[in-house]
């Protein structure tokens, strides 16, 4: 199948996703979309991130809402602040030829609750939720789940790692057993399939995308052998032969991060830090200069950099490489989104190259030595 309206898309929806420029699904979104729009079942999508999962769950949604209803009919669930707005962006634009109105209402911590349950107070048909604010909002009793008839885990392995495992199952058992769970994950870790066990149904339809490939296979990845004293000359250089493109340099601490913002912000680089620290406006200060490209590095911890989606990312590099092999995975797949390609470089020290031969063995691809 090869466009939108033979998948089940109907004409409202194919118009604004034209306009936006979406025309040819991506393979997640020819996966799921026929089987979420024509059955009512639970679903679990192994699928990376920037392969086009938002439409793929999101115009399912839509397509059945019952906008006579003023309940609350869908609810997603994201992990990060960014993610959650995203979501409500992109399905905004979905509807913007719905003859009939749908309504969306993002939910997430870092802004004024009352503002939040003012805007619930209106007609709400889909709720795109982090899992801390979520909580809030029902036990303060200012949200009803109980009837809502689809569940949406995204990035439910990043929601996992980032503690929210209490908040998922308190939501989980909120919400009544009729309704359908589709749980995205970029990676199946055991408490994912914990979740999958204890809350969903038996038969649930499993859909894998590149199934040989965890890591999008449109990213060359590359390592340099180095030194501790060495990495930051090679860091400079590296960066100097990419004037022009944007990337993400991945740090293990916050200490890390913050150390080589300084030091390629005093070589004249265009740098910023984004750490867990931050308070919430400063870090979206540094996200706006990053999409608008007013910045050209971001330097960024594993933590600090979930639920960034920046289209036209040319390279991440591995300042150090990740604790958990898992990580790698995100960490990569910042780049080479939405179907262009990118590199990601790993700046190793001679006693890790067992590590990179131990993520090729576990996630399927192939590191390529280069020298500086």
């Amino acid at each position: 199948m090869s466009n939108f309206k033979e998948l089940g898309v109907t004409n409202v929806f194919v118009k604004s996703l034209k306009e936006i420029g979406v025309k040819v699904p991506t393979e997640i979104q020819k996966l799921t979309i026929p089987v979420l729009l024509n059955s009512d079942i639970d679903l679990v999508g192994l699928a990376q991130t920037g392969t086009g999962k938002t439409a793929a769950f999101g115009l399912p949604i839509l397509q059945k809402i019952d906008p006579s209803s003023s309940n609350i009919q869908a609810l997603i669930l994201a992990p990060t602040r960014e993610l959650v707005q995203q979501i409500k962006k992109q399905l905004f634009k979905f509807t913007k030829y719905s003859d009939d109105k749908i309504f969306v209402e993002a939910v997430f911590g870092g802004e004024k609750i009352d503002r939040q349950i003012k805007a619930l107070k209106r007609t709400t048909h889909v709720v795109v939720a982090t899992p801390g604010r979520l909580i809030d909002l029902i036990e303060r009793g200012e949200i009803d789940i109980k009837n809502i008839k689809t569940l949406v885990l995204d990035e439910a392995d990043e929601m996992l790692s980032m503690g929210f495992k209490q908040d998922l199952n308190r939501i989980l058992k909120y919400t009544n057993g009729k309704r359908n769970t589709w749980l995205f994950s970029a990676t199946m870790p055991e408490e994912i399939k914990k979740i999958i066990k204890t809350y969903m149904s038996a038969d649930a339809k499993r859909i894998e995308v590149n199934k040989n490939s965890l890591v999008n296979e449109n990213i060359t990845h590359l390592y340099i052998k180095t030194s501790i004293s060495e990495k930051l000359n090679l860091l400079i250089k590296l960066l100097e032969n990419r004037q022009r493109e944007r990337g993400i340099i991945f740090c293990r601490t916050k200490a890390g991060t913050q150390k080589v913002a300084k030091l390629l912000k005093e070589e004249g680089f265009s740098a910023e830090a984004l750490e867990g620290d931050m308070q919430q406006k400063e870090r979206d200060k540094v996200m706006r200069a990053f999409k608008n490209k007013s910045l050209q590095v971001l330097i960024s911890t594993d933590v600090s950099a979930r639920g960034i989606d920046v289209h036209n990312l040319s390279f991440v590099i591995h300042h150090q490489l990740p604790e958990n092999n898992e990580y790698y995975t995100h960490r990569s797949g910042r780049t080479a989104r939405a179907g262009k390609t990118g590199v990601s470089i790993a700046l190793i020290l001679p006693n890790e190259v067992s590590k990179i031969k131990e993520l090729q063995k576990e996630l399927g691809i192939s590191f390529k030595e280069i020298n500086a």
